[in-house]
């Protein structure tokens, strides 16, 4: 065995899943050896802990408790002709989205084209009436994305959800690249890609919404009830723009006014970052508290909101199965990137074909997130999988399936060592315009369980910061 297959560490299996850091003989991939040599010379155990208290000491917190975010020290290394191609990719699905949540909330000529149902935008969980035929640029419902990645057995990315309504964790992969930077026992490759220009960006897309093309910005928060707390003060931070709480703002003469800096002020865009993102409530069809601030100067052109109002329905996991027509019809252009494959149980035929292999594809609700209610048919019990089934024959609009991707996995410290961990990647997609940039990296995700799959934060998962060299 030469000197590189030595770094495999002892008892690190790789069977059953792509291994981003070790090829299938057990040498480092591309991008890997330098890293994995000084990991191997030093305490794993301790590296870790120093991270951890590192982030535990900048307040980096997650969560209904505000514990420290749990994070892995290794570092994820994506090649840099690997990254271009997926973030030409991203840049290009993002356009496609932003141009059919314009569509749906006007001319609709995807369903015109017999391209897409009508009742799939009209029941999406987050489909907003009274946004109809408000006249928004493209780009301005989704200035923000963030498009989870997956990587399976075959080593291709795709897409598992597109995130178009509020991504979070961009504060939490700057804490991550800190952290990690000043622990690693080793200086980062002079080729990385760094990711402080995302601030500018950021900052560049409130104010390109704003009308008239600048004026004055704020972060909007639930405060310390919301679960990225943390994020929101940070963000608000680096932007330089005054964070906000529901009871600071107030609609006067249709205008969204604020008290910041000792007065009050006209806001001209809402960053918001609020647990609440619909403008009815679902049980009672009335106006939410935030419709009732924001949808009056949304409306008639004197607020931008971040992401826009309405921009859910691009997030709904059913839309998702049409994605790639809408690159072709939209963009007149071919898809880069794959979506996983998921399947429209509002289709006779489809539900049929899915329900008689239900125990090898994952069931989703269609308003889901985090994670929650998910049915992973190949790892499931039998009776788990006959009640997904009949979830979906009472309600099939309710549901969506995929098919199941073994995603990829990623060496993880565990104790004193080493272990291979499942993986996925949150990227970062901003728009000030029409053509949109995206982060190099992102925040790559861990399961931090053996053979877990879900790598939420809020069901035992983390982060890790992500490298991408040329």
């Amino acid at each position: 065995m030469d000197g590189s297959l030595s770094l495999l560490p002892p008892g690190y299996e790789l069977n059953g899943a792509y291994d981003e850091a070790f090829e299938p003989d057990g040498s480092p991939r591309p991008g890997y050896e330098h890293l994995l040599r000084a990991l191997s010379a030093t305490s794993l155990d301790s590296v870790s802990t120093a991270v951890r208290g590192e982030l535990a000491g900048r307040g980096v917190t997650f969560g209904d408790r505000h514990s420290t975010f749990p994070a892995d020290p290794v570092p994820r290394v994506l090649a840099g002709e690997d990254w271009n191609v997926l973030s030409r990719g991203l840049a290009q699905r993002v356009r496609a989205l932003q141009a059919f949540t314009a569509d749906a909330y006007g001319e609709r000529r995807m369903v015109a084209a017999g391209l897409i149902p009508r009742e799939i935008i009209e029941t999406a969980d987050h489909f907003e009436p009274w946004m109809l035929d408000v006249p928004m640029p493209a780009w301005t419902y989704s200035p923000l994305a963030g498009p989870d990645i997956v990587r399976g057995s075959d080593g291709v990315l795709r897409v598992l959800e597109d995130n178009m309504r509020t991504p979070s964790g961009l504060a939490y992969l700057w804490a991550l690249r800190a952290a990690t930077d000043v622990h690693l026992p080793l200086d980062p490759p002079a080729d990385r890609q760094e990711v402080g220009q995302a601030v500018e960006r950021v900052r560049a897309a409130l104010m390109a919404a704003t009308p008239g093309g600048e004026g004055h910005a704020v972060l909007l928060s639930d405060g310390p009830s919301n679960t990225a707390w943390y994020e929101h003060r940070e963000l608000a931070r680096r932007l330089g723009i005054p964070l906000v709480l529901p009871g600071d703002v107030h609609m006067r003469g249709g205008r969204l006014m604020a008290m910041t800096e000792g007065r009050m002020r006209t806001v001209d865009v809402v960053y918001r970052r609020t647990d609440e993102d619909r403008l009815r409530d679902p049980a009672t069809g009335k106006a939410t508290w935030l419709a009732e601030l924001l949808l009056e100067p949304c409306r008639n052109g004197r607020l931008a909101c971040v992401n826009g109002l309405g921009s859910g329905v691009a997030d709904d996991k059913l839309v998702h199965a049409y994605v790639e027509e809408m690159v072709r019809f939209y963009l007149g252009e071919e898809p880069m990137i794959e979506s996983v494959p998921t399947y429209d149980l509002t289709d006779p035929g489809c539900r049929a074909e899915a329900l008689a292999r239900l125990d090898e594809l994952v069931v989703k609700p269609r308003s889901g997130f985090g994670g929650h209610g998910l049915v992973v048919g190949p790892h499931a019990r039998a009776e788990d999988v006959r009640a997904a089934a009949r979830r979906i024959e009472e309600r099939p609009k309710s549901w969506v399936a995929q098919e199941t991707v073994t995603i990829s996995r990623h060496p993880t410290v565990e104790r004193c060592e080493l272990v291979p961990r499942h993986v996925d990647l949150r990227s970062f997609v901003i728009s000030a315009g029409d053509e949109p940039w995206v982060l190099p990296g992102g925040l790559t995700r861990v399961a931090f369980g053996a053979g877990a799959l879900v790598v939420n934060s809020s069901q035992n998962g983390g982060g890790k910061d992500t490298w991408v060299v040329s």
